[in-house]
Formats: C-alpha cells, structure tokens, sequence
C-alpha cells in the first residue's frame, strides 16, 4: 500500500478532494493511505509560527526549516518504507507531466511539501527535498492545489483503484498521444450523429478508427508530442493521410 503524507498549514483543504470519487475508493481499497498534517504542529515556539522575514530585505515572507526539518523526519521515521520522495510543489520545479506521475506511481512512500507566502528557505530544498515539481507556468497561492494535481494523477495509476484497467494506459499521454473522442447514446442527438463505424461492431476498424483519431487530434491540438515519441509504421502512414486533408 503506497502512503501519501501532505505537509501544509492549510489540512482542511484536502479534506473534500481526499473524501471523494477515486482517492475515496483508493484509500476504501487499501491502494493508498493519506495523512495529512500541519506543519505548525511542529514548529518550535509557542506561538507556532512557520515563517520569517528574508535576509537581504524584500517583500513577502520565508518558510522557516526548522518546522519542516522536524516534519519530514518524524513522517520518515513512521514510514514503513526506506526510500521516501518528499516533493515540494514551486514554480521552478521540474514540469510535471503523465511520465512523471506513472514513476512516482511505483514509489512506496511520498511527502508533499506546500508552501505559502513568498517562497522557501533554500536549506530545505538542498537538505530535505528529493524532487521539486511544478504544475504549470503560471503562479498559485500555494502549494495545495499542486499537490491535490499530482496526488489525483497518480492514485489513479495504482493497481486495482480503476475499474478498468485498461483506462489509465489508453489516457491522453499514456501512450504520447492526446486520447481519441468518445461517444455514448443516443446516436443521433439533434441532428449530431456518431460515427458510423462505431456502431458497426467490428472491433479491427474501430480500434483502427480510434487510432486515427487519435493521431488527428494530437496533430492539430499539441504537435509538439509527435516529435516526442516513436511512431510506428502504421501510424506514420495514417499520419501522413491525416496531413493531406489539411493542406
């Protein structure tokens, strides 16, 4: 069972994204255990205060180390796994993408750290952390909603939490494409009709049709992941048809 700690001053947000839907059904199935704690708890003065002004002068204020130091050993050290990765969610992470989440999918134990205010002090990030993500290039108020990004892509990956095994390795970026549309009844809804080959039943040109699709869609929406990844034969002879129909 994968254990996932979360480091934050602000425990009652994961409460309802914890509570809910997949990481509900994981935690019910025992795929995963989630514990999420404040880090006040550990701060070192009695008014437990976690951050301070900057040396050097400058807005905003610091994450102290000493409150996270504590944290992260005392987690490690309940921890019945070796190897923990403790990530700190910040804008100048590495980009987080679908490889990142199926790696950290096969880890035993993971700690989130997420911050407030203006950022960390350094020590932490050369002491205590092992990766430093980043969901975006764009800012947020801190590091929860990050977590709650990264925590979601991989329970979903865990054996057993999805129905359907199947449905995680057929994502959008599990296989390097964007993934192929998806049709449910009624056929016709207002003059808007499936494709046809989708109610044939023949399963060879369905898949060969969800292919395509597939291709044409990470084409025309993200490019750039076409130069990413090996296509094979087949597919670069659907790819090249696909680019016909656009010059």
């Amino acid at each position: 069972m994968m254990k996932i700690d979360v480091l934050t001053i602000f425990p009652d947000m994961f409460s309802g994204v914890f509570g809910h839907s997949i990481l509900k059904k994981a935690a019910e199935k025992s795929a995963v255990q989630y514990n999420v704690v404040n880090f006040r708890d550990y701060a070192d003065n009695k008014h437990q205060t976690v951050d301070d002004y900057p040396y050097g002068g400058g807005a905003g204020m610091v994450l102290k180390p000493q409150p996270l130091f504590d944290a992260v050993a005392s987690l490690k050290e309940q921890a019945d796994s070796d190897k923990t990765r403790v990530i700190l969610l910040c804008p100048q992470g590495k980009q987080y993408d679908q490889k990142m989440a199926e790696e950290l999918a096969s880890e035993e134990h993971l700690i989130f750290v997420c911050g407030h205010y203006e950022g960390y002090d350094e020590r932490i990030r050369e002491h205590v952390v092992t990766d430093e993500i980043s969901i975006g290039d764009y800012v947020l108020t801190g590091g929860e909603l990050g977590a709650m990004v990264v925590i979601d892509s991989v329970v979903r990956l865990l054996p057993e939490v999805l129905g359907n095994q199947e449905s995680h390795m057929k994502d959008s970026f599990s296989t390097g494409l964007l993934e192929h549309p998806h049709y449910t009844r009624p056929s016709d809804f207002r003059g808007m009709k499936v494709p046809e080959v989708l109610l044939q039943g023949n399963h060879k040109l369905i898949e060969e049709w969800r292919n395509k699709e597939a291709l044409r869609r990470t084409l025309v929406r993200r490019p750039d992941l076409l130069e990413k990844i090996e296509l094979t034969k087949e597919q670069e002879k659907w790819l090249n048809e696909i680019k016909k129909e656009y010059e």
